[in-house]
């Protein structure tokens, strides 16, 4: 489960388990393949010279999450608001036309979420993360999460 910490050997060996789920998260939060991949990379090139630190203080998985959506929020600040791709990443074991549908579904609730909510939403639903995870990754409380959740979903019900 997404939710739970795991323990690692080496940053090779998380980089090597983490690393798709990765790219699928930093795919939902910038709708776009380059730019997932790009934090990812860069995200993990950050945590490298702190893993040992990183992997002693707990989840590191919380700590590239974290990497990810703050790159987002600077290229958003620095590039406006951001378009699409036409392209998505593999997602493996999945029937093709269901996949189709619940990304154009998952794109068309998305579009009426800000950046925030869309992060938020992701971890909740995709990641499976408790609450008070959620907090840590947005550097907000438990209770704050939960409310941009809900309100998340609230406006997503009330235009679809």
């Amino acid at each position: 489960m997404a939710g739970q910490e795991e323990t690692f050997d080496s940053f090779e060996a998380f980089m090597a388990a983490s690393s798709p789920g990765l790219l699928r998260f930093a795919y939902l939060i910038t709708h776009n393949a380059e730019d997932a991949a790009d934090a990812v990379q860069d995200a993990l090139l950050g945590l490298l010279p702190k893993w040992e630190r990183v992997i002693s203080a707990g989840n590191p998985l919380a700590y590239v999450r974290r990497s990810i959506v703050n790159a987002s929020h600077m290229r958003y600040r620095r590039f406006g608001r951001e378009t699409p791709s036409q392209t998505l990443p593999e997602t493996a074991g999945s029937d093709a036309y269901q996949a189709v549908e619940d990304v154009e579904l998952a794109e068309k609730a998305f579009a009426l979420m800000n950046k925030k909510q869309r992060v938020a939403v992701t971890l909740r639903f995709y990641e499976d993360l408790s609450f008070a995870e959620i907090g840590e990754v947005l550097g907000c409380s438990e209770a704050t999460a939960r409310s941009i959740v809900h309100r998340a979903l609230g406006a997503v019900r009330e235009r679809m």
